[in-house]
């Protein structure tokens, strides 16, 4: 039982970093992602090493944000649970 009441103790603090996580990959999907409406941007950023290197990496953005999403989100529910 002191186990559970540790990990409920550290559960809303693991939902904030997520929360922070699914922005910043958010925005970084965004930046990364040339078939979302910024194309233009993106595509004028192409000719930049440093952003090409950076677009290399959006497969695997991609992953940490669902992850970090479908974490946050089940947490959220069992800590906090559904608000209707």
């Amino acid at each position: 039982m002191n186990l559970f009441q540790s990990i409920m103790a550290i559960a809303p603090t693991v939902i904030f970093v997520l929360g922070i996580i699914n922005l910043v990959t958010g925005v970084m999907v965004l930046f990364s992602c040339r078939c979302i409406a910024g194309a233009k941007i993106t595509g004028k950023l192409m000719g930049y090493p440093a952003y090409q290197s950076f677009y290399q990496y959006h497969c695997y953005i991609w992953w940490v944000f669902w992850t970090s999403v479908i974490v946050h989100a089940i947490l959220a529910i069992l800590v906090f649970g559904i608000p209707f």
